[in-house]
C-alpha cells in the first residue's frame, strides 16, 4: 500500500493538483486503508496541526508584509537602497538585492518581497537597459533571503516542530542571509562590468541622510521584532502582532500612504495567502500520522545507522533531499512531513537542531526559484512577462550562489553562530 500511495502522490502532482490537496487526499486514502484507525483521524489531525499559538505568527507576518507593500514602505526602502548602491556599476540590480535584504527584516515572506519589489524594479531595470531575464532572475533570487534573514516564517515552523529556540534560529539566520545577499551583489558587479549596465550619480550626503530618516521607522521594525524575541519581552507570535500593528501605524500616520478604506482588501489578501500555507500545514499533519503508522522515522534512522557513518555525508544527503523536495513543495508542508523523520538521525550525528534548521530553511529557500514549484520565480516571470524556461536559465547562477553559501554554513556553522553568540550566548 505504501508504494501505491507514493505513486498516487507523484501522479496527482504531475497532473497539476495543488500540493495541499495532494497531501490531504493521500493522507485520507492511506488512513482509510488501515482498519483500526478511523477516518475521523484526518480532520482531527488537521485541526490539531493548526492548534498552535506559534502558528498565528504566519498570517500576522504576511499581514505585516501586505501592509508594507500597500503602504508603499517598500518604495522608501528602494529609494534608500538606490542612494546607497546606485553609484556602483549595475546599481539598480544591487539596489534590488539590498532592498530584499531590508524587506526580509520585516516580513519573513519571500513571495511578498517578489510581488512588492518586483512590480517596481523589474520594469525599472528593463527601462534602464537590463534584459528581462536578468531583471526577473535578480528579483526572484534576491527574494529568497526573505526566509533566511529574520523574521522567517519557515524558521518559526521549524522551531514549533523541534522545540528549538525561535530567537536562536532568527539570530543564526542573520549571517547566512547577509552572505547570500553580498555574494549575489559581487556576481552582479562582474556581470554589470561585462554588460556595461548603468550606474547612477552619487547621492549627496544631505539627501542620503534625508532618505535614511524617511526609511528609519521601517528599518526599525526588525530591531523591534528580533530585540523583543531574544530579550524574552515577547514571543514570536507576539512579535508578529507587534510588527503588523507597528507597520499599520507608520503607514497610516507617519508615511500617510495607507487609508482606512484600504484595510479590508489587505485583510482579504492576507487571509487568501495565509490559507494556502496553513491548509497545506494541516494536511501535512494528517499525512504525518500516516507516516508515523509506517514508522518512517525509525526506518530512516535505521537506514542512516546501517549505511552512513560520516557526518559530512549525512549533511550532503539532507541537502540533496530537501533540494529535491523543494522543487515541488512549499517549505512549510515539506518541513512538517520530513523534519520529524530526519531529526533523530541528525541528533545521532551530533547536529544541533539550530544548525539543522538553518540547513533545511536555506535549502528549501532554493525551491522558491526552481520549477515546477518555484513560486518566487513564477511571480517574477509573470511580472516580467517572460516564460519560466527563460527565467530559469537566468536564475541558475544565483541558485549556485545560494548553494555555495549553504554548503559553507553547513560545514562551518561557527561562522553563522559567531555574531549571535556575542549578542546572546544563552541561546546557544
Amino acid at each position: 500500500m505504501g508504494f501505491i500511495l507514493v505513486a498516487l502522490f507523484i501522479v496527482l502532482m504531475l497532473i497539476g493538483i495543488p500540493i495541499a490537496f495532494v497531501i490531504g487526499i493521500v493522507a485520507l486514502l492511506g488512513i482509510m486503508d488501515i482498519e483500526y484507525i478511523p477516518e475521523l483521524t484526518v480532520p482531527i489531525k488537521m485541526l490539531n496541526g493548526l492548534d498552535s499559538f506559534v502558528l498565528l505568527a504566519v498570517p500576522l507576518f504576511i499581514l505585516a508584509a501586505n501592509l508594507m507593500n500597500s503602504g508603499k514602505i517598500s518604495e522608501k526602502l528602494i529609494e534608500l537602497s538606490l542612494a546607497i548602491v546606485g553609484p556602483i556599476r549595475g546599481g539598480l540590480a544591487h539596489a534590488n538585492i539590498l532592498v530584499s535584504m531590508m524587506f526580509a527584516g520585516v516580513s519573513g515572506a519571500s513571495q511578498a518581497d517578489t510581488a512588492g519589489v518586483g512590480k517596481i524594479l523589474i520594469p525599472s531595470m528593463k527601462n534602464k537597459g537590463y534584459d528581462t531575464e536578468t531583471a526577473v532572475a535578480v528579483t526572484a533570487a534576491s527574494s529568497t533571503v526573505g526566509v533566511v534573514i529574520p523574521p522567517s516564517i519557515p524558521m518559526i515552523i521549524f522551531a514549533g516542530l523541534t522545540n528549538a529556540s525561535v530567537g536562536a534560529l532568527f539570530l543564526g539566520g542573520i549571517v547566512p542571509g547577509i552572505l547570500i545577499g553580498l555574494a549575489m551583489m559581487v556576481f552582479i558587479y562582474f556581470m554589470a562590468l561585462k554588460n556595461n549596465y548603468p550606474k547612477f550619480a552619487r547621492t549627496e550626503l544631505k539627501k542620503l541622510f534625508k532618505l535614511a530618516l524617511e526609511a528609519f521607522p521601517a528599518l526599525l521594525t526588525p530591531v523591534i521584532i528580533i530585540g523583543g524575541i531574544i530579550t524574552g519581552f515577547f514571543t514570536a507570535t507576539e512579535a508578529a502582532a507587534v510588527a503588523s500593528l507597528y507597520t499599520l501605524l507608520i503607514s497610516m500616520f507617519f508615511y500617510k500612504t495607507l487609508k482606512v478604506r484600504d484595510i479590508p482588501k489587505i485583510l482579504v489578501d492576507t487571509l487568501g495567502l495565509s490559507s494556502l500555507s496553513l491548509f497545506a500545514l494541516a494536511a501535512a499533519s494528517a499525512l504525518g500520522e500516516l507516516m508515523s503508522y509506517y514508522q518512517l522515522g525509525a526506518l530512516a534512522q535505521e537506514f542512516f545507522n546501517n549505511n552512513i557513518d560520516a557526518k559530512w555525508l549525512f549533511i550532503i544527503i539532507i541537502i540533496a533531499f530537501f533540494l529535491f523536495v523543494g522543487t515541488f513543495m512549499d517549505a512549510i508542508p515539506a518541513m512538517i512531513l520530513f523534519v520529524p523523520v530526519v531529526l533523530p538521525a541528525a541528533t545521532m550525528f551530533g547536529i544541533d537542531p539550530i544548525h539543522l534548521g538553518l540547513i533545511v530553511v536555506i535549502t528549501l529557500a532554493v525551491g522558491l526559484i526552481t520549477p515546477p514549484y518555484g513560486l518566487c520565480l513564477l511571480l517574477a516571470a509573470k511580472i516580467g512577462e517572460i516564460s519560466i524556461e527563460r527565467s530559469f536559465k537566468a536564475v541558475i547562477p544565483f541558485i549556485g550562489i545560494v548553494v555555495v553559501v549553504l554548503l559553507f554554513i553547513a560545514f562551518f556553522p561557527e561562522v553563522a553562530f559567531y555574531i549571535p553568540k556575542m549578542i546572546n550566548p544563552a541561546l546557544f
